[in-house]
This record gives structure tokens, sequence and C-alpha cells, in this order.
């Protein structure tokens, strides 16, 4: 009380916003979003568990910050905010490349890159041709009408990240449940016991290589890693695990949500159509403009000042790559979807040392995926009105989680 007996006022802060949400729009982050980026490019929001972090959607503060040393990706630190319960149990778990900062990240990124360079990935090109026109064969002999999801979208890279691993494609059901409950799971338990089930499978392959190498990149690290004691066994068990999940995972959400996005904007795909050539492009601007990875994260080591916030150590730190992504200081009518457009400097792989390894894979996979499927079937349509599309909830990978498809 005061002086005059009346109780002082004490300005009340509003709560904090959630993060993330769930989309509405598959192919548009939710509405909210926007008010939070009319905020400026970094303010605060609240996670499932109440925690308030910083959240950055401005493009330039996104880039400064992805190379920026004062910020760990390690899942160690005590202070690493998780977005959904199933990621508590990552604080346990050393994450090869994606939760690990350098010289540890240097030297694993270092073992594998060469394997997923240009030259090698073009090499592989013919055999992505070869895999889709076969998926589209079956399609095509079944049809009209397809679930494209379990048909195409995830066939595809996943047979593709096997044939690159030396992982058997006879063992996809098992990885890919494994994988989507990982993903998916709503509980650490729950996403525990798939991780450790997908780290059994891998380490028993390993074993099994071991006595019979064959063709594959698993292959050349026991060879040249493994045996040589650059690389351990659990270390490798992980990087495998890591290579396997994200290289279907992502790829297939990218394929499916990209044929929905332009099924739904005609114009752009005509022009596709009209003109092939246009594809590489389209594919940057797909990428720009879905935006399935929503939700980069790290934790601050030092205090630092951002897009004019006082960042101090320990606090949490999310990148909402769809806003970043369609940043008007960064793009002109950045809600178009725009296949002329020129995208390639989007955060969708990230950006620095962390940005994605298999990029190179991912687009040529999406741009043999994409132009096949519109060319072979031009008549190709969604078989269900857009509020019966299944989309991923917010927590998660963004995509769809089946897409009926006729011609």
């Amino acid at each position: 009380m005061t002086d005059t007996g009346i109780r002082a006022t004490v300005p009340s802060v509003p709560p904090a916003p959630s993060f993330p949400q769930d989309r509405t729009c598959p192919y548009r982050p939710p509405e909210s979003y926007g008010e939070l980026a009319a905020d400026g490019p970094v303010t605060r929001v609240a996670l499932y568990n109440g925690r308030v972090v910083w959240l950055v959607t401005g493009h330039a503060e996104a880039r400064a910050l992805l190379t920026d040393p004062r910020v760990s990706t390690s899942r160690q630190n005590p202070d690493f905010p998780m977005v959904a319960p199933r990621a508590e149990s990552q604080h346990t778990v050393v994450l090869p490349l994606l939760g690990v900062d350098d010289p540890e990240h240097a030297r694993q990124r270092r073992m594998l890159i060469p394997r997923f360079g240009l030259k090698r990935v073009n090499a592989m090109r013919p055999q992505i041709q070869a895999v889709v026109d076969r998926l589209l064969d079956d399609m095509l002999a079944a049809g009209p009408g397809a679930e494209l999801v379990s048909a195409y979208s995830l066939p595809v890279p996943s047979t593709v990240i096997c044939a690159l691993l030396g992982v058997p494609y006879a063992d996809h059901a098992f990885f890919e449940d494994r994988s989507r409950r990982l993903f998916t799971a709503p509980t650490a338990a729950e996403s525990t016991a798939a991780l450790d089930e997908l780290r059994d499978y891998l380490r028993e392959l390993i074993a099994r290589k071991e006595t019979g190498p064959g063709e594959g990149l698993l292959d050349e690290l026991i060879a040249e890693r493994l045996t040589e004691g650059e690389v351990d066994r659990e270390e490798l068990v992980m990087m495998a695990v890591l290579l396997l999940v994200a290289g279907h995972e992502t790829t297939s959400n990218m394929i499916s949500l990209g044929t929905y996005t332009l099924l739904e904007h005609p114009e752009e795909l005509a022009a596709l159509r009209a003109d092939p050539t246009l594809m590489p492009g389209a594919v940057e601007e797909l990428l720009r403009f879905l935006s399935i990875a929503d939700g980069l994260v790290r934790v601050a080591v030092e205090d630092f000042d951002l897009g004019g916030r006082t960042v101090r150590a320990g606090d949490g730190i999310m990148i909402s790559t769809s806003v970043v992504n369609r940043d008007a200081a960064a793009y002109d009518r950045p809600e178009d979807l725009d296949v002329h457009r020129s995208a390639r400097h989007h955060v969708a792989f990230g950006y620095g040392v962390h940005q994605c390894l298999g990029q190179n894979l991912a687009r040529a996979e999406l741009e043999i995926a994409l132009s096949t499927l519109f060319r072979r079937i031009p008549t190709l349509r969604p078989a269900v009105a857009p509020d019966e599309v299944a989309v991923k909830p917010g927590d998660t990978l963004q995509g769809l989680f089946a897409l009926p498809v006729t011609w």
C-alpha cells in the first residue's frame, strides 16, 4: 500500500504468444505469425512448457544468428529449448552434425560432405530418374487415383537414401514407421523407443557390413573411418540414423506439399509446363514458400544484441523459417508463389556451417520428382476438397499426412 492507502498499479506484461502453432493452410504459416513479425525481427514467444524464448522472424537477423559463434546447437546444454514433449529425451542423446558445435561438427561434416557434393549428386540423377519412372509406372497401372504420399512422395527419397547409404530397401516399412514416430510421438518415452529401435537396427546392419561389405556410404565410412579409429561405433550409428531419417522425411514432405501447392496455383504450374527449364528455380521458390523445417533452435552461450534486443547467455532462440522466408525486406511480394523468382537466398536449408548437408541431393530429387510427375500425369488433381487435406502439426516437419489424387 502507498502512503495514501491506495494500492500502486503495476503495469501488466501480456503473456507471450505460443510457438509453434498449427497451420490451417498447408502451404502458409499460421496467420498469427504475421502478428509476431509485426512486433519486430526478434520477439518473445512461449513454448509448450511455458518457457519464454526469443523468436527470430527477420531475414537479415536470422542469417546473422546462424553464423554467430555465440549460439550453440548442443542438446547437452541444459538451457537448450525443446519444442515438444517428445524432444525432451534429446538432452541425453548426442546428435551428430545437428546437435554438436565446432570442432566436432566440422570433423563430422568433413567425413560426409564429399559424398553429398554436386558432382556426386549429379551422377545419381539417372538413378533417381529410374526410381521416379518406376513408381509412376506403378501408379498409372493401378489408377486412375492414388494416395500420393505412400505411392510416390515417400518411396522416392526412401529408395534413393537406401541406395546411397547401402541400407536394404526391403526394410523400408520398419525405418519409415520409426522415423514417423520419432517426429510425431506425443511423449518422450515413445520418441525414445523409436530412436532406440532405429539405433539397434543400424548397429546390427553395420556389424553385418563389417564382415560382408557392400556398396554404399556406410560401407565407405566403415572402411575409411571406423576401421582407422576416426569415428567410434556409436557415433557412426547415430550418423547413420540422422542420414537415414533426414534423408527421406524432409524430401518426402516437400514432394507431396510441393505437388499440392502447385496444383493450388495453376498459373504457376502452367508456366512450368510451358518452360520446364524453370524447374530448378521453382524448387528454390517452393523451398522458400513452404519452409517445412519451421523452427530452427539455438541457445545463447554469451550475451549479445540481436535485432534491437539483448539476448542473455542461456536464453533459448527459435528461428521461424516460414516467416523469415516471407520477410518483405528480403523478397518482393513474399506471400505470392512465383516460379520466376530468384529465391536462392532463402533459409529453408538453414545457413552457415550447419546448413543442410543433403541439400544438393534434395534439390535433385525435387526437380526430378516434380517435373516428371506433372509431365507424365498432365491431368493430375486433388481427389479431396482443401479442407479434407490432412496437415501435419506445427511442432514437427510441415507437410501432409496423405494426399489423395486422381487424373
